[in-house]
């Protein structure tokens, strides 16, 4: 009996088909296919019925998944936290992050651990809407976390602190006088973040004020879409200053409120487990460098 040919059985059912487990894996989706035929050949039995829209257990596959999953479930943690034990950096390293994030912080940083560990692969998911923790058995997942708190079994580590800005196109400011207070922003029309509820502001005093996102303009997750809009003059924008930069560099946007800090983009790594792979560990530390300005 070969033990691989029942771990990509139960893998199979764990992902809920061929092809999902395949890419989850990053393995040919014909060897997990020849594996569990293989097994079913062994063992004298159909253990999943394939049609072309679903995968079902026969009560034969049933039983045995019911039999065998959790342990080689057990074992396939603890070979994690031996692998996460070592220093060989290899295999493919999954990462998804928020598109603001993502764009502006993550390319340099996954060049340059491919750079520094030939054997490793990125598979980087850059996201306009929230992602779903862990769902497609990422590594690292990069999350706000500005309204919902981490499951329990996530382990949560904050990375970064992004500095955020307003801005708007000059054509939208024309004729009106430069604001000075964060409530006179109410006059104007806003972009705000898809669950964006209030905007909250700090003066060098440390004085606190917020903005309620009552009827904004245009309401949108994909902070690229709010971007445009607010070069197209539709509104004001609350972004990273990184975001921003270009279009500010050009001229298309103009800062507001100087004398007031809005608060920041609190980004988390969340990691499945508390054992950090090798090519984790080594990814979060490049990261830490690229924030200090050291990468």
């Amino acid at each position: 009996m070969n033990w691989d040919d029942f771990d990509a059985f139960c893998l199979v059912v764990d992902h809920g088909g061929f092809t999902a487990a395949a890419r989850a894996l990053d393995r040919p989706k014909s060897s997990l296919s020849a594996s569990v035929a293989r097994l079913e050949t062994e063992l004298g039995t159909r253990l999943l019925e394939r049609t072309t829209r679903q995968l079902r257990l026969t009560d034969a596959g049933e039983s045995l998944y019911r039999d065998i999953s959790r342990p080689l479930a057990q074992l396939r943690e603890r070979a994690v936290e031996a692998l996460a034990q070592g220093t060989t950096v290899q295999g493919t390293l999954r990462v998804a992050a928020p598109y603001e994030f993502g764009a502006h912080h993550l390319a340099a940083v996954a060049c340059r651990v491919m750079q520094d560990h030939p054997q490793l692969r990125v598979h980087l998911d850059v996201e306009h809407a929230r992602v779903a923790l862990f769902e497609r058995h990422y590594d690292l997942v990069f999350s706000t976390m500005e309204h919902n708190a981490a499951p329990a079994t996530v382990v949560t580590r904050r990375v970064y602190s992004l500095e955020r800005g307003l801005f708007a196109a000059p054509p939208l400011l024309a004729g009106r006088e430069t604001l000075a207070q964060p409530e006179e922003l109410e006059g104007l029309p806003l972009l705000a973040g898809g669950e964006d509820q209030r905007w909250s502001f700090r003066d060098a005093g440390g004085t606190v004020a917020e903005v309620e996102m009552r009827n904004p303009r245009m309401r949108s997750g994909n902070a690229e879409v709010r971007l445009k809009a607010a070069i197209a003059g539709i509104g004001v924008v609350r972004v990273t200053s990184t975001f921003a930069a270009a279009a500010v560099a050009q001229g298309l946007l103009v800062p507001l409120l100087a004398e007031w800090t809005p608060e920041p983009l609190k980004i988390h790594a969340l990691l499945p487990g508390k054992h950090v792979p090798a090519k984790v560990r080594v990814f979060l530390e490049l990261l830490e460098q690229e924030a200090s300005g050291a990468l």
